[in-house]
């Protein structure tokens, strides 16, 4: 079995605009349409089993329509697809807005803070995090440099060992390996704590020798497969990881296990 954690998909009507618009900014072509069926479709020619979907919420307004969607998808997909919700730091009544999304049966947030224009250890977030904790959800961040966004960077590994050291989280997954392209920093600050590490977008550009630095520090149940599809390619991504120094049975463990484990399948 395959799992990717970390895939991005939008309403079909807003991914005809949003995917160019993303694919300019950032230099980046993307490997499907954005769209749902396109996910499936990559899906099935990579041999991926389950994808777990992201939304951002950029702006307040935007939480119902997106949590709306991602009810949808895990409504509609189920057993391909599972959603996380979205929320905004900005959202009033955050308490509120959390156990909306436990109610809709969301496992987890999604929280970027380079999109979201705001450091991850605000008090907005902390808070967020906290009582998301406490529900039980997961909640996965951007880390790191966004490759279509200017500085500053929102999410670096000191100000996540700050989040870590006051509130602890028992389900954090910190993506792009802890910090697209600050790896030294998520060696110092990050490696090693009781966070969950995804491979989003890493291997075209981490060397093999630090990643092999970040593995050998941390957890090994703690290390999620994932490819920031539409921006990854899955077939790819598991070629590049088969190529690291490790064992058939690490790898297995990336691919499914240690995700079946924190989704609760095992």
């Amino acid at each position: 079995m395959i799992i990717d954690f970390h895939t991005h998909i939008f309403p079909d009507g807003i991914a005809s605009k949003t995917i160019p618009f993303l694919e300019q900014r950032s230099g980046v072509k993307a490997n499907t349409d954005g769209m749902l069926k396109g996910l499936l479709r990559a899906m099935e020619q990579s041999g991926v089993d389950l994808s777990v979907v992201h939304p951002v919420v950029t702006k307040p307004s935007q939480f119902d329509s997106v949590n709306t969607f991602a009810k949808y998808v895990n409504d509609t997909c189920e057993g391909k697809l599972i959603s996380f919700g979205g929320i905004h730091p900005d959202c009033e009544d955050y308490k509120a807005k959390l156990d909306d999304i436990k109610s809709l049966g969301l496992p987890g947030i999604k929280l970027h803070p380079d999109y979201q224009g705001v450091f991850i250890d605000d008090a907005r977030y902390m808070k967020i995090i906290e009582y998301a904790d406490e529900l039980g959800l997961m909640i996965l961040t951007h880390a790191g440099v966004d490759i279509g966004l200017p500085e500053p960077v929102h999410c670096p590994p000191d100000r996540m060992r700050k989040v870590l050291d006051v509130i602890r989280p028992k389900k954090m997954i910190v993506a792009h390996m802890g910090g697209w392209s600050q790896w030294e920093q998520v060696c110092e600050y990050l490696a090693g704590e009781n966070i969950y590490l995804d491979t989003a977008f890493c291997f075209d550009y981490i060397s093999q020798e630090m990643f092999c630095k970040i593995w050998e520090k941390h957890d090994k149940d703690k290390i999620l497969f994932a490819t920031d599809s539409p921006w990854g390619e899955a077939g790819k991504t598991i070629a590049q990881l088969k190529a690291m120094p490790l064992s058939e049975e690490e790898v297995e463990d990336i691919l499914a296990n240690n995700a079946k484990k924190l989704l609760g399948f095992m």
